[in-house]
């Protein structure tokens, strides 16, 4: 069946997923825009917004007898303007498609409890959970026309980092390139395997596995290319406290897709976390994360080093793998 017309019609967007929130709104101009070419479209911000502005913004010009209006960070909107933006929600007319967009949060809930009792027709775009992005990158592929599988989804997130934005341009550059629209692992290390090597997860993945060489390299080049120190401890602090959460919640019987999500992380890292357990005890954990905090602190300000600091972390770090193991 063929979508509802946009006019005499409101679109409520909530959710701090900036990238689902901007795709909502630009489906729904463009669905206004092609059944109505006149239209006028205007976009302004709840916070810039003055009972004048609002009126007139939602009445049209001279020029055009159709209006989209979108309105964004709801949560900046005074007061003062709430009754009138929930009767205009309520009673937007024949002429007029209203676009309402709110980020999340307690900031303007009043007034999103409000619109949402008018029954509108709401796209809700939570934060997608570090565990999702593999299917975020499967959906993505699918969106484009294009087709993936799990570990490549899971190499790819590895390699290019959490960010959907990136993660969803990277799955256009690898599809647009691959006549079949297939994006395969390969494919992932050939485009993204120099970036990959030197990410801070990269360096955090080999000071948690024992390997020197390897975390001390990774980490220089790391450095060298441009990466901030701070995101390399954030990475080991990251996998140091998912590590911790394995070693408290292994024995919990749970199945693997709950312990993952009580850990934060993809079901796919459980293998990963099982098999560092085998070379890590909690007390050892929990003393690598006071390290990591200290090397933090150095290199927010305290040390004149940054790259000794950090050297100086992982080198510590790697001391703790293997302490009271039998």
């Amino acid at each position: 069946m063929d979508e509802p017309s946009p006019f005499g019609r409101v679109l409520l967007v909530t959710g701090p997923e900036s990238l689902l929130a901007e795709r909502a709104v630009a489906g729904y101009v463009a669905r206004a825009t092609t059944e109505r070419p006149d239209a006028a479209v205007t976009r302004l911000e709840a916070g810039q917004l003055e009972a004048g502005s609002l009126a007139e913004a939602a009445g049209g010009s001279l020029f055009a007898s159709a209006t989209v209006l979108v309105v964004s960070e709801l949560g900046d909107l005074p007061a003062d303007l709430a009754d009138q933006l929930v009767a205009l929600a309520g009673d937007p007319g024949p002429d007029l498609a209203l676009a309402l967009a709110h980020s999340g949060g307690n900031k303007g809930k009043a007034v999103l409890d409000r619109l949402r009792k008018l029954h509108l027709q709401v796209v809700d775009c939570p934060s997608i959970k570090p565990w999702e992005l593999p299917q975020f990158v499967s959906a993505e592929a699918r969106r484009l026309n294009g087709r993936t599988d799990a570990a490549s989804a899971a190499a790819l997130v590895d390699a290019v980092g959490t960010d959907t934005r990136s993660l969803a341009a990277a799955v256009r550059q690898l599809l647009d390139d691959t006549p079949d629209r297939l994006l395969t692992e390969p494919a992932v290390r050939r485009y993204f395997g120099g970036r990959a090597e030197v990410t801070s997860f990269s360096v955090a993945d080999d000071t948690l596995g024992g390997r020197t060489d390897g975390a001390l390299g990774k980490l220089r080049w790391a450095l060298s290319t441009g990466v901030a120190p701070v995101l390399i401890t954030s990475a080991l602090s990251n996998n140091l406290r998912s590590l911790g959460k394995y070693l408290d919640g292994r024995d919990a019987r749970l199945r693997d897709a709950d312990l993952a999500r009580n850990i934060g992380v993809p079901p796919w890292k459980l293998k990963d976390l099982s098999r560092l357990s085998r070379d890590w005890k909690p007390t050892a954990v929990a003393e690598a994360i006071q390290i990591v905090a200290t090397a933090d602190a150095q290199i927010k300000g305290a040390a004149s080093d940054p790259g000794f600091a950090l050297e100086q972390a992982v080198l510590k770090v790697i001391g703790c793998r293997g302490r009271g193991r039998r």
